[in-house]
């Protein structure tokens, strides 16, 4: 139970990588905010976990919405101690057709997003209530597109990159204030888009290759090393970027 008594806000976690992180984190002991624009089916899991699960209807594009999540994570445990920022969108398209709406929707959940809700949690993770506590943790979700060039992903792998510098910057900022600040990056996740290349033969035979397990990564393979990060045992950890891709030789 290393996040016992910990509180942990979520974005884009009702489905996909962001609803396995969840479910790690509660399984770990943690209560834990969802935040997303749909609740999808996080009933489920709600039913499961009771009082220790809230769902909170987000924009992460949206200042005042992201306000009132971190505001109604607060009223309901009293204090965020985790924050993992996962809302994310991709708007594929070679850059000659990408249109100017499909890239700035990318940038705003996927990067703008990131700093609106990173920027609300300080002063709840730095509450005199927190002096004891073991720190607040922030955790952003990138991508294994973030440093590899990838055709027709543009958007989505420019927002990604900037989110692995956002880390670094906002690590060395809050640093002082008791506040890690990592990233965490899948490759290539049976869950999302992965799933769906996998289910593709030819195209997955051409990514396989590059993978040295040979396999997609499990969902729950991602929820552990973002509890890792959640934790303690993660405390002489910041500014880092955490690779979870079974060991993507891109080159391949």
């Amino acid at each position: 139970m290393r996040l016992d008594g910990q509180t942990a806000v979520i974005t884009g976690g009702t489905r996909g990588l962001g609803r396995a992180i969840a479910e790690a984190c509660l399984a770990e002991g943690a209560s834990v905010v969802v935040a997303a624009r749909n609740p999808y089916d996080i009933k489920e899991l709600a039913d499961e976990h009771g009082d220790r699960l809230l769902y909170h209807q987000t924009d992460v594009t949206d200042e005042r919405s992201v306000a009132g999540l971190m505001a109604a994570a607060v009223e309901a445990f009293g204090g965020i101690d985790v924050l993992v920022n996962n809302a994310g969108v991709s708007r594929d398209g070679k850059i000659a057709r990408l249109s100017v709406a499909d890239w700035n929707a990318t940038l705003a959940t996927n990067l703008t997003g990131v700093f609106l809700c990173t920027r609300a949690v300080i002063a709840p993770m730095t509450a005199p209530d927190k002096a004891t506590s073991a720190g607040g943790r922030i955790i952003n979700v990138s991508s294994c597109v973030a440093g590899r060039a990838a055709i027709g992903a543009a958007a989505y792998s420019a927002s990604k990159a900037a989110v692995e510098m956002f880390t670094r910057t906002s690590a060395a900022e809050l640093a002082p204030k008791g506040i890690t600040v990592n990233c965490l990056s899948p490759g290539y996740i049976d869950e999302g888009m992965g799933k769906e290349l996998a289910s593709n033969e030819r195209a997955w035979e051409s990514y396989r290759g590059r993978l040295l397990s040979g396999r997609l990564g499990r969902p729950e393979e991602v929820g552990a090393t973002a509890v890792f990060l959640a934790s303690r045992d993660s405390s002489y950890v910041n500014g880092s970027v955490v690779e979870v891709n079974g060991g993507l030789m891109w080159a391949a």
